[in-house]
């Protein structure tokens, strides 16, 4: 019994310091979102752009809202976008002209931004890194990057 005790008490020691040590992912998300908006209301004032947040944490700039009444709450839409999406070193990592996709295929920071916008409408979404791929990178995107995308919503269906 005290063999299963020390095996216990050591297995909680351990979980307690990876804890402690920086392993807690909830806490390194909390505290990348914290820089990231550092960063990107660094970004908003030095560009003079005139985003607002949103409740999320994601800006976003409705250039057209487009037209339609589509209800994105009750549906789960496949969408058409053109869009281009950089850094905010301005680099370009990804465009397209005609991109069709569910909206549950996105990154987060699309499914937030896109039911801001009806079809025709044009919005730009700056994505703090969480809600886009994290600290993962994925092909030329590095881990927590903070994501700039204009988007124009050509369907949605």
């Amino acid at each position: 019994m005290k063999k299963y005790f020390l095996l216990l008490f050591i297995a909680a020691v351990s979980l307690s310091s990876c804890i402690k040590g920086g392993n807690d992912p909830y806490k390194d998300a909390q505290d990348q979102l914290v820089k990231d908006e550092v960063i990107i209301k660094k970004f908003i004032a030095d560009n003079n752009i005139p985003a607002v947040r949103h409740e999320s944490g994601v800006y976003y700039q409705i250039i057209e809202p487009g037209s339609g009444n589509y209800n994105y709450t009750t549906n789960s839409p496949t969408i058409t976008a053109k869009y281009a999406g950089r850094f905010l070193s301005g680099n370009s990592f990804d465009s397209s002209n005609a991109a069709t996709i569910p909206l549950s295929n996105v990154i987060s920071g699309w499914k937030i931004g896109i039911p801001l916008i009806q079809k025709g409408g044009k919005i730009r979404l700056i994505i703090p890194s969480g809600y886009a791929y994290g600290p993962n990178a994925n092909g030329k995107i590095p881990g927590n990057s903070i994501l700039d995308f204009d988007i124009e919503l050509l369907d949605v269906k």
